[in-house]
């Protein structure tokens, strides 16, 4: 809306940043770096954290080493155990935004449910879950790919009178001590929250769909002598490094490597041997072993480490089912092949929605002439240069977008896609700019390697047909991660061509020679 006397709306805030998770406070601390202050932080939780607020189930823990899982420019040195419990996680989120000076910026409680871009005023309006409406001249979008929840849509599931919960959810409320507990799902969460539920439980049944690829967990209490050395700055430091070098090897090198199949064959099949192996070590009954067997190749799912899943179902009050569900009924569950069990509680350990249609974005957002991210990604398969902005959605920047993840830890990625948001709008302000849209012809060129190098990947082969991975989304396409190093993705977010960018200034109305009052961008160098 423009004044009466033709002036334009001056935003609220420079920027808005959509979610206070570590990705949100990783992007805060970019715009920092960026000499941006005036921004704001919203977030539908009480508390910052985001995917470590909202997964509290059972034995919830970051799945990479802790020394590994910090900020850069915030190590953290004080960890209980080698991989950390998610509670330390989110306390470690807090202790960011207290030392970085971002608690003043934060406004909890108010999740965005719609975002539009002014056309006429170059700014962003986001319609927050109260009515209110922020106006900002930049939006970064760092909801995480781990958010909506992906509930079975099993026959009866309404119907059921017992207890039932998404591992996300999680119920502290209800005590399952004694109590007859069913799983569904076996994927990274379930594979944590099993083994800790058969500890209280008096019987648990595990409704498996597909074995995942697990190998042995390098974990131990950290204690003060490990967290005294730690605290050495360079060493810290080198840990770090070596750690995110070691994990993007372990996660993505498969994923990388797609111009070498060969290679890449040997390797994955050297390391199911090894994961074979552990599993033979935990598991002597042969029916067992093959049940928890993936019948699909190393890497088609991210793979997990434990030490207490494969003993679980070694235990007489724990069942593995690998029989279909059918449908559930008031008191439990039955099975394709007409076995019906009653349970007091079902957990549905069953993934989140990623790169899908209505969930990523998890709300409607509207860009230049009204088309709506979400739609215009169903249309056109997902895409983002650098996994960060698009066309035709101007002063907008995501931190989890299409081909941006490079598997490994996730704090690399936010690094690199907020300190590529915080430079565009650095160099924006810089130029004088209320607009700065990225140019088609680099976003389709990053979009068709990135496309082809996925669809080289051994996901797309027949190796992973039977995995269901969360890597492939409902188009068929590979858009949940980046085919490449984490190496390359920190170097193309920081260094990417600033002229990839168009940066155009709105003047005031001007009068046409047919009455009309229209726009007028003008391109600023």
């Amino acid at each position: 809306m423009n004044s009466p006397n033709g002036s334009r709306i001056t935003p609220q805030y420079d920027v808005v940043i959509i979610g206070a998770g570590l990705g949100g406070i990783g992007a805060g601390v970019a715009l920092r770096r960026a000499g941006v202050e005036d921004f704001l932080i919203v977030d539908k939780w009480d508390k910052v954290g985001g995917t470590w607020l909202a997964n509290t189930y059972p034995g919830v823990a970051v799945d990479v080493p802790s020394p590994v899982y910090n900020f850069s420019f915030q190590p953290r040195s004080k960890w209980s155990r080698f991989f950390a419990p998610g509670v330390e996680i989110q306390r470690y989120a807090e202790e960011v935004v207290d030392k970085q000076g971002l608690r003043g910026k934060l406004r909890l409680g108010a999740g965005a449910t719609k975002a539009a871009f002014d056309e006429a005023d170059d700014l962003w309006r986001i319609t927050l879950e109260n009515g209110d409406v922020v106006t900002a001249r930049f939006v970064i979008g760092a909801v995480g790919g781990l958010e909506q929840p992906n509930n079975p849509p099993i026959p009866g599931i309404e119907d059921y009178t017992g207890k039932i919960m998404h591992s996300s959810r999680w119920d502290h409320g209800y005590d399952y001590t004694g109590k007859r507990v069913a799983v569904i799902g076996t994927g990274a969460t379930a594979l944590q929250a099993i083994p800790e539920l058969a500890k209280a439980v008096s019987h648990l049944a595990v409704y498996q769909r597909r074995a995942i690829w697990i190998g042995p967990k390098p974990d131990f209490p950290m204690g003060p002598v490990l967290n005294t050395v730690l605290n050495f700055s360079p060493l810290q430091k080198t840990v770090r490094f070596a750690g995110n070098v070691g994990v993007n090897v372990g996660l993505g090198a498969g994923l990388a490597a797609s111009n070498y199949p060969r290679l890449t064959s040997v390797g994955l099949t050297i390391g199911e041997t090894a994961l074979k192996g552990f599993l033979f070590t935990q598991v002597r009954d042969r029916e067992l072993r093959r049940k928890l067997t993936p019948d699909y190749r190393l890497g088609c799912k991210r793979p997990s480490v434990s030490n207490a899943y494969f003993k679980t179902f070694t235990q007489p009050h724990v069942d593995l089912i690998t029989d279909s569900i059918e449908r559930f009924t008031p008191t439990g569950i039955v099975t394709t092949d007409g076995t019906e069990h009653d349970f007091d509680m079902v957990v549905c350990a069953t993934g989140f929605k990623v790169m899908e249609k209505g969930y990523t974005p998890p709300y409607p957002i509207y860009g230049r002439d009204g088309v709506e991210l979400g739609e215009f990604w169903d249309e056109n398969r997902y895409q983002a240069y650098q996994g960060v902005s698009m066309p035709r959605f101007p002063n907008a920047f995501l931190i989890t977008g299409p081909y941006g993840y490079a598997p490994g830890s996730y704090i690399p990625l936010i690094e690199s896609t907020a300190a590529h948001a915080a430079r565009a709008i650095k160099e924006a302000r810089r130029r004088g700019a209320t607009r700065v849209e990225v140019r088609q012809e680099p976003h389709d060129k990053y979009f068709e390697r990135m496309y082809r190098r996925a669809k080289q990947t051994h996901l797309f082969s027949q190796g992973c047909v039977t995995s269901n991975t969360y890597y492939i989304n409902y188009q068929g396409d590979g858009a949940a991660f980046r085919p490449s190093t984490q190496l390359e993705m920190y170097w193309e977010n920081r260094h990417f061509p600033l002229d990839d960018y168009r940066y155009t200034t709105s003047q005031p109305l001007v009068v046409t020679g047919n009455g009309h009052a229209d726009d007028a961008l003008t391109p600023v160098h």
